[in-house]
């Protein structure tokens, strides 16, 4: 068999869990290829909340600056009675930025142009999408993934290490594997539309007959465009018109009104509405990430963020194995990644449920900034340690003052793909440097002081103590002073320790090896595309 192509990783679809990884994979020099089956990017507004754990994401990978000008925050919503009058409100509570959680209100921005940011961070690293190629076949042993891609210019072979399926809800990679994807359909159809119209303004999200499922529609105006997205339940069965005219009509039938006319449509769709959640996230060396995991509702604007948050979860711990890292460490992505699809599956079906009676109102619980891996087979034990920070916890941010008086902030330091040790005024702990960690020491006379005591007020650290953070952001170990044994346990443990790849053998995977690429083993797994 010729094989085209020898790289490490290849990603099957490229929505924002598919870029997220690519992204990371990137920027740790880590050799892959994203593919997408479609042709071009895709046009709706769909995933249009940025949660704020996303947004510190974001912020790791150096986006949340264009995300933010992007789009903007959610308007209030306008609820209309039948008498023409309406009422206000928010959707959630505004609450303002803190020094250990500087993100705090969900953001609007299109899916497409979430996309759009990420592709232009993507190509700053040298990497792009390849559109119109699409993975019709593949094959695994125990030592890599063999691929079959068609796309114009015919077919290629290209064998990885690894192959990820991010090519979403109808997941090939995920129906390949017989993976079950378990769960019920949620007796709600809608449509989704985003549309130029004239006769409302775009300081609302204008919502009518909230509460009644035959006559319920919303309009709101999509931040950072023009247009407006509509949104109303539709009949269970059926042809739906999604034309303008089509859409023009469902809305004068709906609210009564003849002034909101709908000029052109831009992306349209009619869906069913699922929960359901993939058994495994892993096969050998193949995984599913974002919706072809999971499939969430739209209410409560989960789906997307923790599409997201799995490739974030996934990509540091590919680079470590290919960089030497022990194999198990594979096993914690569906381990602390599956647990969370699980809990927004209940949170966004309650919401939905809430939607129906009319509910509208979110919390703290859509934000996902209390998402953690306490229970994590990579995570320290805790036991015996009190406080309100434990390993596996979101570790929180803090500003900062250095010695030379500028002020920094505490995810200053974590930015960027390293592990992070913090040392609260440590003493004469020797922590050995270790390629891929970087090391700092809090407290007077070292190099960072606590400005305002918020560090120590958000970490609970006890003098001496040592605080690692996972690439991640989340904390892995918490150790006191004097036991760098238990530091050096959690080095190993992530590959730390480990001897990278060299470059050498890193620059064999960069481009094409036909005739002297090595054939895999075996056909333990085959499973082609038939449609």
């Amino acid at each position: 068999m010729k094989v085209d192509n020898v790289i490490e990783v290849l990603i099957c679809g490229a929505g924002a869990a598919g870029l997220t990884l690519a992204i990371d994979l990137a920027r740790r020099g880590v050799s892959f290829r994203l593919v997408e089956k479609m042709n071009q990017p895709f046009a709706g507004s769909r995933g249009k909340g940025i949660q704020p754990r996303t947004q510190e994401v974001f912020e790791d990978l150096e986006i949340i600056d264009r995300i933010v000008a992007a789009g903007g925050i959610y308007p209030r919503m306008r609820e209309y009675r039948d008498d023409g009058t309406f009422v206000e409100k928010d959707m959630g509570e505004r609450a303002e930025p803190t020094p250990t959680e500087p993100y705090q209100i969900a953001l609007m921005v299109p899916q497409f142009l979430t996309e759009k940011v990420m592709r232009e961070r993507l190509a700053e690293l040298g990497h792009h999408v390849e559109f119109g190629l699409e993975l019709v076949a593949f094959e695994q042993d125990e030592e890599s993934v063999t691929t079959w891609l068609a796309g114009p210019s015919g077919q290629e072979v290209v064998r990885c290490e690894y192959l990820i399926g991010a090519d979403g809800g109808r997941s090939f990679v995920r129906g390949s594997l017989g993976v079950d994807f378990p769960g019920k359909t949620l007796g709600v159809r809608a449509l989704v539309a985003d549309v130029s119209l004239s006769g409302l303004d775009r300081q609302a999200w204008h919502q009518f007959n909230s509460g009644d499922m035959q006559r319920m529609v919303s309009v709101c105006p999509l931040a950072g465009t023009e247009l407006f997205q509509i949104q109303a339940p539709i009949p269970p069965e059926g042809e739906v018109d999604l034309s303008a005219q089509g859409l023009q009509q469902m809305i004068t039938e709906k609210t009564g009104r003849s002034d909101i006319m709908v000029q052109s449509v831009s992306w349209a769709s009619a869906y069913t509405m699922n929960a359901r959640l993939a058994e495994r996230y892993r096969i050998g060396r193949v995984f599913l990430v974002g919706d072809a995991a999971h499939t969430h509702p739209p209410t409560g604007g989960q789906g997307l963020n923790t599409s997201v948050q799995d490739a974030y979860n996934l990509g540091w711990k590919l680079a470590a194995v290919l960089g030497g890292a022990p194999y198990r460490l594979l096993d914690s992505y569906e381990e602390e990644r599956r647990p969370v699809a699980e809990a927004m599956l209940g949170l966004a079906t309650d919401l939905l449920e809430a939607a129906k009676r009319g509910g509208t109102q979110r919390g703290r619980e859509v934000r996902q900034l209390d998402i953690g891996y306490r229970a994590s087979s990579l995570i320290s034990d805790s036991s015996g340690r009190h406080g309100t920070l434990l390993a596996g916890d979101r570790a929180p941010d803090a500003p900062l003052r250095g010695a030379a008086g500028y002020t920094r902030r505490l995810f200053d330091l974590f930015t960027g793909p390293h592990w992070t040790l913090v040392g609260y005024e440590t003493l004469g702990d020797v922590i050995k440097s270790q390629k891929g960690l970087r090391i700092h020491r809090i407290g007077r006379g070292r190099e960072l002081e606590d400005e305002g005591a918020h560090f120590r007020h958000a970490y609970g650290l006890a003098l001496g103590e040592w605080v690692l953070v996972r690439p991640d952001g989340y904390v892995a170990a918490i150790v006191a002073s004097g036991d760098t044994a238990k530091l050096q346990r959690a080095f190993d443990d992530v590959g730390l320790t480990t001897a990278n790849r060299s470059d050498s053998e890193r620059l064999a995977y960069s481009s094409p090896s036909a005739s002297s690429a090595p054939r895999i083993r075996g056909d333990s797994f085959v499973r082609k595309r038939t449609d």
